[in-house]
């Protein structure tokens, strides 16, 4: 258990920054702090992870009292703060020289494929994107697998879309070992999405306003409506990747609509092709592919054009023979 003991914080010209915080955060808890600039958010997760002891009270973790950057604890900033002059496994394995390095290279090649980067080990930081960086250092956080893991703000640098998704797979890589979150924010939705507790906080000096809990439950089915129609075919791909990699672990039922035929080939286990007037179920073909799925095989390849012909069928432009209809022209991935 984590227990915060009357946190004060006065630093040398006077400014008093935290006022007797005092809380209590079990094992495996998610606590999102959330408060107006300047409530003192960031200064207490700096004195929880040791960075800036507090002038008043206690952090105890596991009945050891924390006074100095510790193993248990954790933290990633809103920047990623990545080494630029070691590669992107040089990174993520930067904590773990104390171990064998048979060791530190398994758990950074599962730490990078958990966060779908298993394919940027050997780039520089200069080459990824923003919301890459910060998988590469959600991954450095949680590969040594603390027992707490601080967040300060650390998708409010990134845009709507990525955020969002990040989120996700931030409680996909938290399922898995369970750590003690405390993730500090200024986004209300992102407080809620993550959090089993809410920290409102007010200033001068900086303490707990409010605690507000989350009794929302975890989605076990996840509906999605064309989500990656609007990007290119690259990012499309290495989100369908991506989504299936996050799907993997905790497995919740999918339901993907989609025009694209490749992307309905890659993701289910199951595709429904619909017909119109009244919308209805035209006809149901398996996907008996194992995963991954490599979009250039002959038996993926096969179900495409099981797929194409029952879409023409569905609208009554059925080919004129079974030969044509195993011939079927592939045509462009996206169907309309």
């Amino acid at each position: 258990m984590l227990v915060l003991d009357h946190i004060g914080k006065t630093y040398p010209n006077g400014v008093h920054a935290l006022g007797g915080v005092s809380l209590e955060v079990e094992l495996g808890e998610i606590v999102a702090v959330i408060g107006g600039s300047g409530c003192g958010k960031s200064t207490l997760l700096r004195a929880i992870a040791g960075l800036d002891p507090a002038s008043e009270g206690t952090v105890i973790l596991d009945g050891e009292r924390i006074a100095a950057p510790h193993e248990k604890i954790g933290i990633i900033f809103q920047e990623p703060r990545l080494l630029p002059w070691l590669k992107v496994a040089d990174n993520v394995g930067f904590g773990l020289n104390h171990r064998p390095k048979s060791e530190r290279a398994e758990r950074v090649a599962v730490a990078l494929r958990r966060v779908g980067l298993a394919d940027k080990a050997s780039v520089w930081p200069r080459e990824l994107s923003g919301g890459q960086a910060q998988r590469v250092a959600i991954a450095r956080a949680l590969v040594p697998r603390p027992e707490v893991l601080l967040l300060d703000e650390p998708f409010s640098a990134l845009d709507a879309f990525t955020r969002t998704d990040l989120q996700d797979h931030l409680l996909d890589l938290w399922a898995d070992a369970k750590p003690t979150l405390i993730v500090v924010t200024h986004d209300v939705d992102e407080a809620i999405v993550l959090a089993d507790r809410i920290m409102v906080m007010c200033p001068r000096p900086g303490r707990i306003f409010d605690e507000i809990g989350v009794d929302l439950p975890r989605p076990e089915v996840l509906l999605l409506d064309e989500p990656f129609s609007a990007l290119d075919a690259f990012t499309r791909t290495d989100l369908q990747d991506h989504l299936l990699d996050l799907w993997a672990d905790a497995k919740p039922t999918l339901i993907v609509v989609t025009h694209d035929v490749d992307e309905a080939i890659v993701l289910a286990d199951r595709i429904m092709v619909m017909c119109p007037r009244p919308g209805r179920i035209f006809d149901e073909i398996g996907v008996d592919l194992p995963r991954p799925r490599d979009r250039q095989s002959a038996a993926f390849d096969f179900v495409k054009r099981r797929v194409l012909a029952a879409l023409d069928r569905s609208l009554n432009r059925a080919p004129s023979s079974a030969e044509d209809e195993q011939t079927a022209e592939a045509g462009a991935a996206m169907w309309w």
